[in-house]
């Protein structure tokens, strides 16, 4: 199914708290996060909806504990970066001991309000 997606991150936001989240991948197979139109790595405008994995596997992540005024209220907090596939998501681990996140650890993917501005934000779950 082709979809060029209306470039709306809102409507990517939307799907992924519906448990429906997406990518797009060109006919060269660069995985690309929505909102996109065109594959910025070839040029490519025939972008291809693909399902998200349910799970994704963190590969990195961080403690914030001194924040940017936009996560004042939030903090401290893990932010973690985890493949679903073959995108990578930058999101936050809710509810974590620093100490106790780990690389590859499983995760799931939805969306939660940050406490600060009360703005819609990726957040992950340990997956059980």
């Amino acid at each position: 199914m082709t979809d060029t997606q209306d470039g709306s991150y809102d409507a990517f936001l939307d799907a992924l708290e519906a448990g429906d989240g997406y990518y797009y991948e060109c006919a060269d197979g660069h995985a690309l996060v929505p909102p996109r139109r065109v594959c910025p790595h070839c040029g490519d405008r025939e972008l291809e909806r693909v399902e998200l994995p349910e799970t994704g596997s963190i590969v990195t992540h961080t403690t914030v504990a001194v924040p940017t005024p936009q996560f004042e209220d939030d903090a401290p907090y893990v932010t973690a970066i985890a493949t679903f596939g073959q995108v990578k998501l930058t999101g936050i681990l809710r509810d974590v001991d620093p100490n106790d996140v780990e690389i590859g650890q499983e995760v799931t993917v939805t969306i939660d309000t940050a406490e600060t501005t009360d703005d819609r934000t990726i957040t992950f779950d340990r997956h059980s």
